[in-house]
């Protein structure tokens, strides 16, 4: 059978597989679950001080495989999220866990990062790209990005991933300056902005009216996102995220460029989906003649 470990940086994985940010919740046994089946696990993003969200409803089914969300970051807070990490750590030693944090300002995301190293996760992620909460959107801004990539680093030794959004300017200067700035990897992308609206009521679904689209309708711009910055930063660990719903998409963001393959809006369609994800992808492999990951390869 195909070998399907794989190495995130330092990090040795099972397999390629990422539970996304938000997928999960911030409960400890939600991941546990997760960790069964998935090469790593992504907690929901967290914030320096509890957040509540947006209002009802936050989440609209676009299509099969394609939702709308706009659920607002709603979190505990860093310290409540840090109690659960150590919890995770201490009941699950062969799965890894990443923890995933934002802020308003670029000092929060250096503060959030200080109470989360010590938790010690396995990787600290800044979502710097969330498109349906109010504020700045760090990832669009070379500056910017650096500025609050600098900050985590001077929080934490922990391996840094900057996860960036393919909505803005070219990704590729964006991802340059956070490697530059001490990130150690990148995770892209994140969703895409979107609306909805209800041509009978002719009001937006979504209470604050715009939100991330997520699902199979952004797969393309991620598999282009991974492939530039693979490219620009052919050393740099990726983890390539964005409509992975099949066996041949997980392979196809491999091949792209990235070294671990995001799953979320799939978890929601598909019955035990990383089971079944890593079954499709063997079956590819052996049909295809790839014998381990690292055999899978864009040649040009």
């Amino acid at each position: 059978m195909p070998d399907l470990s794989t190495r995130l940086g330092k990090l040795k994985l099972a397999n390629p597989l990422v539970l996304c940010a938000g997928i999960s919740g911030l409960n400890v046994n939600l991941w546990l679950k997760h960790a069964k089946e998935a090469g790593v696990v992504t907690i929901k993003s967290c914030s320096l001080t509890p957040r509540v969200g947006h209002a009802n409803p936050t989440v609209v089914e676009i299509d099969k495989n394609i939702v709308l969300n706009a659920i607002g970051l709603s979190n505990p807070g860093a310290q409540e999220t840090a109690r659960e990490i150590v919890e995770y750590k201490s009941k699950c030693k062969t799965t890894p866990l990443i923890a995933s944090l934002f802020g308003k300002k670029i000092e929060e995301f250096g503060e959030t990062a200080a109470i989360l190293d010590r938790a010690k996760p396995d990787i600290i992620e800044i979502d710097a790209s969330c498109p349906n909460v109010e504020g700045v959107m760090f990832s669009n801004d070379t500056v910017l990005i650096a500025k609050v990539t600098e900050a985590v680093r001077e929080n934490t030794s922990l391996p840094v991933f900057v996860k960036l959004s393919a909505a803005g300017n070219d990704i590729v200067p964006i991802a340059n300056a956070a490697v530059a700035a001490g990130a150690d990897g990148i995770t892209a992308i994140n969703t895409l902005p979107g609306m909805a609206i209800d041509p009978i009521a002719r009001k937006p679904i979504l209470t604050n009216k715009f939100g991330g689209v997520s699902g199979r309708a952004i797969k393309p711009m991620a598999v282009r996102s991974v492939y530039l910055i693979r490219k620009a930063l052919p050393e740099v660990p990726i983890i390539g995220m964005g409509g992975v719903t099949y066996g041949t998409d997980v392979a196809e963001m491999i091949i792209a460029g990235a070294n671990a393959v995001g799953v979320g809006t799939a978890v929601m369609y598909r019955k035990n989906a990383f089971t079944t994800l890593k079954n499709e992808l063997r079956e590819f492999m052996d049909e295809n003649g790839y014998k381990n990951i690292g055999a899978l390869k864009l040649d040009d």
